[in-house]
């Protein structure tokens, strides 16, 4: 018996541009992990400096330009499209000139394929929706709680309701999809972590040369959303050293919020996955401190958090967007109110002050984080998928 495996095209707009890379690999790391079922190729923006098509861990990608001059490809690396475009808004013109690409690479690449996954509504969704090729759509965050006005309302609708299938990375934006079209019911599938690749195995004594004092990590992208500026606030009244992982467009402003506070707070820019393993392992507690942003933008659920649980460290976070799905307070972790200063303050030090509630958080997280790994995560994306004609 023959058998051929369907060929699987997965679309998306943040991605690594090359090995040990620092962006996001989550959507390569679902790939990788779906490639024993599926022949999967994914397709992405092109970037300066990044091939136009080449093998990751196993997983084709081809990167399509948008643009005449390949230098100016500049709208979603590093981080992410809004982002990209507040920081500079003469980006703001190099959208249209994607979305046609996108389409253009899409109506000549289709009929190669059997299915489609389109990460993020904006713009993978909306474009897909334009052709009839069966596709699930996979709303992140962002891209689901904001720009909900006018002609981009009207096309999320129409990329939710002509998609074979819907998934969401967390419970809230579940709701905020049913909100937004009354009707679709999304299934909750959240991005994973590979357990194995983190874990306090990789620890490193002394790696940011503050042997005595307790380490706090951050690790995100350095945006409005990541609510950084709070935890910078909260540290100022705590002994211990803050490391900042990760880079964005209020790193300066962040940096001159704490410069009075240079030999405790330590920015290390964005570090590859292979580097992040060891500055998990080597830290304490992590926070994430998000709020919602003024545009409405909202967390799904971090990868960071995940990651920095199966390093084992105990986590801080807001109770913002999606990461209630993961932390539960006082179970697991501590969730705060967002923006509370005091409340990040307190919880920080209760967690440098007591190890036993330091190990049951570790505990349980322990529990809960090997249910986001990619091998439980990849096969109900596979389900899903395999469900489609």
């Amino acid at each position: 018996m023959n058998y051929s495996k369907k060929k699987l095209l997965v679309t998306a707009s943040t991605f690594p541009r090359w090995e040990n890379d620092t962006e996001p690999r989550f959507v390569l790391d679902l790939c990788r992990h779906m490639t024993d079922q599926f022949d999967v190729t994914v397709l992405v923006p092109a970037a300066p400096g990044a091939k136009e098509k080449e093998v990751l861990d196993g997983v084709k990608v081809i990167r399509y330009h948008y643009f005449p001059i390949h230098k100016w490809e500049t709208l979603c690396y590093p981080g992410a499209i809004v982002p990209r475009i507040r920081e500079k808004k003469v980006r703001i013109l190099l959208v249209p000139f994607l979305l046609l690409s996108l389409y253009f690479h899409l109506m000549r690449l289709l009929p190669n394929y059997d299915l489609v996954h389109a990460h993020w509504l904006i713009p993978q969704g909306i474009v897909q929706s334009f052709f009839k090729k069966p596709y699930i759509v996979t709303g992140h965050g962002g891209d689901v709680t904001s720009l909900n006005k006018g002609i981009l309302r009207r096309l999320k609708i129409r990329c939710l309701k002509k998609a074979s299938g819907v998934t969401v990375v967390s419970e809230h934006l579940r709701s905020q999809v049913q909100k937004l079209s009354p009707g679709i019911e999304p299934s909750v599938i959240s991005m994973g972590v590979d357990s194995t690749r983190f874990g306090k195995q990789y620890r490193v004594s002394n790696y940011f040369g503050q042997e005595e004092k307790k380490v706090v990590l951050f690790v995100g992208r350095l945006v409005e959303k990541k609510g950084v500026t709070y935890l910078i606030e909260a540290m100022k009244e705590i002994d211990a050293l803050l490391v900042i992982v990760g880079d964005g467009p209020i790193k300066e402003k962040l940096v001159d919020q704490s410069a009075d506070m240079k030999e405790r707070v330590v920015f290390l820019g964005a570090k590859t996955h292979k580097e992040l393993k060891t500055i998990y392992a080597s830290s304490d507690i992590f926070v994430a401190p998000s709020i919602t942003a003024k545009d409405g933008d909202q967390e799904g659920i971090p990868t960071a958090i995940m990651e920095a649980i199966a390093s084992g460290l105990p986590v801080i976070a807001s109770d913002s967007g999606g990461i209630s799905d993961l932390i539960t307070s006082g179970v697991n972790g501590f969730l705060c109110k967002e923006k509370d200063v005091i409340e990040l303050r307190n919880n920080i030090n209760m967690l440098i002050k007591n190890s036993e509630l330091v190990d049951r958080f570790k505990k349980e997280s322990k529990l809960i984080v090997s249910r986001y790994d990619y091998n439980v995560i990849a096969e109900r994306y596979k389900k899903i998928l395999s469900g489609m004609e």
